[in-house]
């Protein structure tokens, strides 16, 4: 009977070249993340070739963004071109990518090399061993690689689309908070100028201390909320600063003098929960999750009872040339451990995974349902302050100005109806801001988890409560 031929290089390599392998590139990993960005965003994501700095292209568009005032589809793309975080997210990706082509490589052969002297006679024996059970579960195992891929480029995207909500907003606030601190430099200078008149008027006897008072009074709150916006536009700067992945040289950009105008209507989205189902990125990461979950536990149940599985060939030769061949098969008796824990364990995980998808869901669409009413009704609001309320107190200082032109009204009198004005203004700025805010949220809520932020308290009030009282 002729012995049973040992495993050869030869056969080796041809496993090796069915086995196949996968690319260590990192753009391998990337691209898909590209893909989903440029479809749900229409943006673009540029990987750094070099960890020091962009390539000469990526800094030649920096700075002609930075070189005019920064839009907020400019501030997206700086951040995407500059930001350090996002950087890093890329290079997770390409570890990730090199895990899964490690899948693909056979696993090393063992050698053995023995000598055994009995008598007279010495033996000379090689062997080689390979893991046959790790070679038998290779295709398995890179399929869960290939889906845990898949998961973590799921959540790179979802990184860089909350990385892009964060730029909007910090845009929106920057933008608002230097338009507030103009208009409040503006009131300054008129307080200063009542101030200055009624000083001289009550030298020349002609006003009395209370008058005087209020105007002073009036005078240092406008000194005060001056201070307090300062100290929010710097804030609001440093936020959008550290949003878009700024620093030294490049902090000199500027930005627009205003926010944009609203939308002439509002957009009526009736199926916005079926929208943001499919295409939510946070909720698609949660069904891939649990897909690699589920085959996971079958990998489980499968490799239960058989953990290692080696076989081996080696060969001997005598000193009085006798030669030998023999082959080997090693595996684990499950005698102790049957696996059922391992089930068990996999099984509860799977369950668990079941139920964050569900979670996931129901709060996707709660979160979108709150984000568009939000973003409504700040539409609504800052509509009407736009067709109403201001237009209304542009009436009402048209008439006051004719008034004091036919002498039926002094100066302070006009000085007073202008300090009521302050309140509407920074309610217009304030409501204008909280729609932009709103407009990022429910874009996020889109793809993400939105902040969904209430908007904060206006930054005028001070100033309103200062002027009411004149």
């Amino acid at each position: 009977m002729r012995p049973p031929r040992p495993l050869t290089l030869g056969a080796l390599v041809a496993v090796a070249a069915l086995a196949g392998c996968a690319t260590t590139s990192p753009d391998t990993a990337i691209d898909p993340v590209q893909q989903q960005l440029r479809q749900h965003t229409g943006a673009t994501l540029t990987r750094w070739p070099d960890a020091q700095a962009p390539s000469a292209e990526t800094q030649q568009r920096l700075r002609t963004l930075l070189a005019a005032p920064l839009t907020m589809d400019g501030a997206v793309e700086v951040a995407l071109l500059h930001h350090r975080g996002l950087q890093a997210s890329l290079a997770d990706l390409g570890v990730t990518q090199a895990e899964l082509a490690q899948t693909t490589r056979l696993p090393n052969p063992g050698f053995t090399f023995s000598r055994t002297t009995s008598g007279e006679e010495i033996e000379w024996e090689r062997g080689l061993h390979l893991n046959l059970g790790r070679l038998l579960l290779m295709p398995l195992t890179r399929t869960l690689e290939g889906h845990r891929l898949a998961q973590q480029q799921a959540q790179t995207t979802q990184r860089v689309v909350t990385q892009i909500a964060s730029v909007r907003r910090a845009w929106v606030e920057a933008v608002a908070a230097e338009e507030s601190l103009r208009y409040l430099h503006q009131v300054h200078d008129a307080a200063a100028a009542g101030a200055e008149l009624a000083r001289r008027m009550a030298q020349a006897g002609n006003f009395n201390k209370l008058a005087l008072a209020r105007e002073q009074s009036f005078e240092a709150d406008a000194v005060l909320n001056v201070a307090r916006g300062e100290r929010a536009s710097d804030a609001a700067r440093e936020r959008l600063n550290r949003a878009l992945g700024l620093w030294g040289d490049q902090l000199g950009y500027t930005l627009p003098e205003r926010l944009p105008d609203l939308p002439a209507t509002p957009t009526e989205q009736p199926d916005i929960e079926r929208q943001a189902l499919a295409q939510r990125l946070d909720v698609q990461a949660a069904k891939t999750a649990t897909a690699q979950t589920a085959r996971a536990l079958g990998l489980t149940r499968t490799t239960r009872f058989l953990n290692v599985l080696e076989v081996g060939a080696s060969r001997s030769v005598t000193n009085d040339g006798h030669r030998s061949r023999a082959w080997e098969v090693g595996l684990e008796l499950p005698l102790f451990d049957w696996g059922d824990a391992k089930v068990a364990r996999a099984e509860a995980t799977y369950t668990a995974s079941l139920h964050r998808t569900a979670e996931i869901a129901i709060d996707a669409r709660s979160e979108v349902r709150e984000a568009y009413r939000h973003w409504r009704h700040t539409w609504d609001i800052a509509r009407h302050v736009q067709t109403a309320i201001v237009p209304l107190r542009q009436r009402i200082r048209d008439e006051n100005v004719l008034r004091y032109n036919g002498m039926l009204i002094g100066v302070f009198e006009l000085l007073a109806d202008a300090r009521t004005q302050i309140a509407s203004v920074n309610s217009a700025i304030d409501a204008r801001r909280e729609f932009w805010l709103a407009d990022a949220d429910l874009q996020m809520a889109m793809l993400g988890r939105p902040t969904l932020s209430a908007g904060a308290a206006p930054a005028s009030s001070a100033a309103a409560d200062a002027g009411g009282g004149h």
